[in-house]
């Protein structure tokens, strides 16, 4: 990496060690809405990298490129779990909980709410064009194409 350029990785490890060290002992014994969408918000950036990093080395080493297309994937379905794990969470406030048919339909709770959808759906088109369907339900997170 250039001198030039700073790693700001290892921060945004700290940072999410810290949140957790600081937080979920003595925060609420489930996780909010907010903390779910930043969760989201998170991962996708962490797969927006890993796609990043994986299309650059693939064609140069690929066998270090399929490891990073599998870490990919397993980022895009963990993000997938989370914005599951949002609409099941309840709404502040009124404690309901949403109708998970509303994202589907492509109708969210509107905003603030709409955000983790939008972002989940801009990841998705990435995914689409990255992952094949087959990659996305194997059970075995080895697998190595050459």
């Amino acid at each position: 990496m250039p001198a030039t350029s700073p790693d700001f990785v290892p921060y945004a490890t700290a940072a999410v060690d810290f949140h957790r060290v600081l937080n979920v002992p003595a925060g609420p014994l489930v996780a909010s809405r907010t903390e779910l969408d930043c969760l989201h918000e998170h991962l996708t950036s962490l797969h927006a990298l890993l796609d990043a990093h994986a299309e650059r080395t693939a064609p140069l080493l690929p066998a270090e490129g399929n490891h990073l297309r599998a870490a990919r994937t397993r980022l895009w379905q963990a993000a997938d779990h989370l914005h599951a794990a949002y609409h099941s969470a309840p709404r502040p406030g009124s404690g309901e909980v949403p109708d998970a048919e509303a994202c589907r339909a492509r109708l969210p709770e509107g905003a603030p709410e709409l955000t983790v959808c939008r972002r989940h759906q801009q990841a998705a088109r990435l995914v689409r064009r990255r992952t094949t369907p087959t990659d996305l339900h194997s059970s075995f997170t080895g697998l190595v194409r050459h």
